[in-house]
């Protein structure tokens, strides 16, 4: 490195900027690391492309505590299984009677949701999360556009949607939910009128079938007062024939909680959740989720 500096400044030195280029050019890859080569870059010109390892930290420190975090997630994962169902004795568990998934009081809770709308596509919906009055709620707002993105492919605009993140365990294993002790989804909600449509995203643990979707739709009455809602499974959970067999919903499921808007309405919205829980309904006895008729 001595000897390309001296002759570098030699180069500049006796022989004028022509030589100095030349020179420079030449051994400009072995003068990535120097102080002499800029990192300057022209405007619009390609950033320097770098390969995914070259951008990894390192850090010995770094992995060594990840590996404890891990480790003591495992830990207390391996205790709830021990103890019982969900962490809760077997007895506590059968009388279980309702249970929160989610509530919404600190931006840690926020932080478990994912907001999208039709800016994905082409469109001009915009939607917002935050916390709400007092912080005792999240405040889901935003504006609908359904006008269509000029591309030539896209006909239809105009969503938005709040989506929980999927559970993760320890070493970012895939987590799976045990619902069969529930057969109602609980909420307490907010609305201005609009109908949301409520999904169930799903990745059976015993079926070929991935990314299967479930909906429901919930209307709201809008005003000052909150309302709580209850969904039976059995509207979510329809077999192929329409048949439905109370409690005979999947179990052990990858379960994605969403809530959507599309009305194909202009304007403002806004959706105002406290909290979304589990229901076991001992009333309920539903052998079929929708009207049926008398064919004639």
């Amino acid at each position: 490195m001595a000897l390309t500096v001296m002759l570098l400044n030699g180069a500049s030195f006796h022989g004028g900027c022509c030589r100095h280029k030349v020179l420079l050019s030449l051994l400009g890859p072995f003068l990535s690391n120097s102080k002499l080569y800029s990192s300057y870059r022209r405007p619009g010109a390609e950033p320097e492309k770098k390969l995914s390892w070259q951008s990894a930290d390192f850090s010995f420190k770094k992995g060594i505590d990840h590996l404890k975090t891990q480790l003591s997630l495992l830990k207390k994962e391996t205790q709830d299984y021990l103890l019982g169902p969900g962490g809760h004795p077997l007895s506590q568990h059968l009388l279980e009677q309702t249970r929160v998934l989610w509530q919404f009081r600190s931006q840690e809770d926020l932080n478990k949701w994912i907001i999208s709308s039709d800016v994905e596509i082409g469109g001009k919906s915009k939607v917002y999360l935050k916390l709400g009055r007092n912080n005792q709620a999240a405040l889901l707002y935003g504006t609908l556009n359904t006008e269509a993105p000029r591309d030539g492919e896209t006909k239809y605009s105009g969503y938005c949607s709040m989506r929980s993140r999927p559970a993760v365990g320890s070493f970012n294993r895939k987590k799976y939910y045990d619902w069969s002790n529930f057969n109602s989804l609980y909420l307490r909600v907010r609305g201005d009128g609009r109908p949301w449509m409520v999904n169930i995203y799903t990745d059976p643990y015993f079926s070929h079938q991935k990314d299967d979707l479930y909906s429901y739709f919930m209307f709201t009455r809008g005003g000052p007062y909150w309302e709580e809602i209850k969904i039976p499974f059995s509207k979510f959970f329809l077999s192929s024939r329409g048949r439905v067999q109370d409690n005979q919903h999947p179990v052990w499921l990858d379960k994605t909680l969403g809530f959507t808007i599309g009305d194909k309405v202009d304007g403002p919205f806004q959706l105002e959740i406290d909290f979304i829980g589990l229901l076991k309904d001992r009333a309920h006895r539903e052998e079929f989720a929708y009207e049926t008729y008398d064919k004639n």
